[in-house]
């Protein structure tokens, strides 16, 4: 039997008329008009509206996706998801001058996601100068100083949603 491509259309008894989205080795993945998606066994029986027959690979969207993100987290200054506390959501700052300009608004997700951006190039400035050629004594002058920046960055801790996301100093040992 030859397995459908992505992107194939269907009429599934049950389901109705669907596009088949993934491939997996025992699944189709069906996003149909009316149910939305589905999973149907590979063998089930289908009427097969338009056939797309191309190389099928059995590793699934989700995989790569999981598989990306993981090489981007280790490889790059992306790091994983930090949410902004619930209370912060869609809300916004308002800078206002001493002088008689007008106000700033800025959406605070806008912020928050700068700040998280921030946050993550210290972290790995950090892992680059602790990975570094320099001496010892080096590492430690300049580990001071980027504790400096994490303790100025705290006040906006109470934006993050979970305390594991925090800034905070490199604790001595």
């Amino acid at each position: 039997m030859k397995l459908l491509g992505i992107g194939s259309r269907i009429k599934h008894p049950e389901n109705g008329v669907g596009v088949i989205t993934n491939v997996t080795s025992k699944y189709y993945w069906v996003t149909f008009i009316e149910n939305g998606v589905e999973t149907i066994a590979l063998d089930e029986v289908v009427e097969i509206i338009e056939a797309v027959e191309d190389e099928v690979d059995t590793v699934s969207f989700f995989e790569v996706e999981k598989m990306l993100k993981s090489v981007l987290e280790k490889y790059s200054d992306i790091g994983p998801k930090v949410s902004i506390a619930d209370k912060w959501k869609g809300g916004k700052m308002i800078l206002e001058p001493g002088t008689q300009t007008q106000n700033k608004e800025v959406p605070i997700d806008t912020f928050f996601n700068k700040i998280v951006m921030v946050r993550d190039r210290v972290r790995v400035m950090e892992q680059k100068i602790n990975s570094s050629n320099l001496e010892q004594s080096e590492k430690i002058d300049i580990q001071q100083y980027i504790t400096r920046i994490y303790g100025s960055l705290t006040t906006f801790n109470v934006l993050f949603k979970n305390s594991s996301d925090y800034f905070v100093g490199e604790k001595t040992k």
